[in-house]
């Protein structure tokens, strides 16, 4: 195994292993389980966007999209009552990848700023959809009646259990991306970033592989979408909003561009970050933007980069 990948499962492996024992080593209250939950979903989300960027060369300014359209399941279908998880779950991953297969089959179409522009716009487009849905909020939002039933028991309420679920997920979209990346799928994925003719010339065409790959990182998206209806009780316009999306895309590039484990690390620095600088001032943005600025300009490969310097 390669050095730099025997790191990267390496520091997967102990932030993965530090979040599973952290409620046993006196990090079980609310407050903690709550934050665990934000930086574990979001780690999800910045994983399936890492293995779009880094496998297919496509960074999205819509993926926070896919997002939203998995948690604006959960909510139209509580407004509805239909609160199980052997409905909500299917109807959320549909309604994700149905999203993505439609926007990314015209957006893969373009590269560069122009795809960024497409996935912008898109992105947008789903924002305003869901701001003019009245009957679930609108631009208010919507707060639901109940988290997710689990055959019809209400295990998402137990904190403890909602954690280890967000770390199952957690786990399960790291494996998914990187078995992907390894296999015959993730090396043509990655000919075609690099050189999309001799993809072409070998028998490759790279726009099936490429919209494929947009429909699985916007599915896992969808899902984490999921969670984080059920751990914030809320739905809102702005989980779709391009900033959001922007915050997904800088957790890829802090922890390391292309590299899964950077963005677990990317995601769990960020939330970090702006969880903690608000309790030092009132004007922690100040101080934040600033950081991120300098984390982009000098940590050259991201957190990994930096990590497996030291380490060489």
């Amino acid at each position: 195994m390669p050095r730099g990948l025997r790191l990267d499962v390496a520091l997967t492996l102990l932030v993965l292993a530090a979040l599973a024992l952290a409620p046993l080593l006196g990090f079980g209250a609310n407050y903690y389980l709550t934050l665990f939950a934000r930086i574990m979903i979001l780690a999800a989300a910045a994983v399936s966007l890492s293995f779009l960027v880094g496998g297919a060369g496509l960074a999205s300014l819509g993926h926070a999209a896919a997002m939203g359209v998995g948690a604006y399941a959960v909510a139209i279908l509580d407004a509805h009552r239909l609160t199980d998880i052997t409905i909500v779950l299917p109807a959320a991953l549909a309604a994700a990848a149905l999203f993505s297969l439609l926007t990314g089959a015209i957006a893969i179409r373009t590269e560069g700023v122009n795809f960024i522009m497409i996935t912008l716009a898109f992105g947008q487009m789903a924002f305003f959809t869901a701001s003019s849905l009245a009957a679930y909020g609108g631009d208010d939002g919507y707060t639901l009646y109940d988290r997710t039933e689990i055959f019809g028991s209400r295990l998402m309420e137990n904190r403890l259990f909602f954690h280890y679920l967000c770390l199952g997920f957690l786990v399960l979209c790291w494996g998914i991306c990187a078995m992907l990346l390894a296999s015959r799928f993730g090396r043509v994925l990655r000919a075609a970033r690099e050189n999309p003719l001799r993809a072409q010339a070998v028998g490759f065409a790279p726009y099936p592989y490429r919209l494929l790959a947009y429909v699985i990182a916007g599915t896992l998206a969808g899902l984490a979408g999921v969670l984080f209806a059920n751990a914030t009780e809320f739905v809102a316009p702005a989980y779709m909003s391009w900033p959001r999306s922007g915050e997904l895309i800088f957790m890829v590039i802090l922890g390391g561009l292309g590299r899964l484990s950077g963005a677990i690390l990317g995601a769990v620095l960020f939330v970090l970050l702006e969880t903690w600088l608000p309790n030092l001032t009132t004007h922690w943005k100040m101080i934040f933007g600033p950081l991120l600025i300098l984390a982009v300009l000098f940590m050259r490969g991201g957190l990994i980069g930096v990590l497996g310097a030291r380490r060489g």
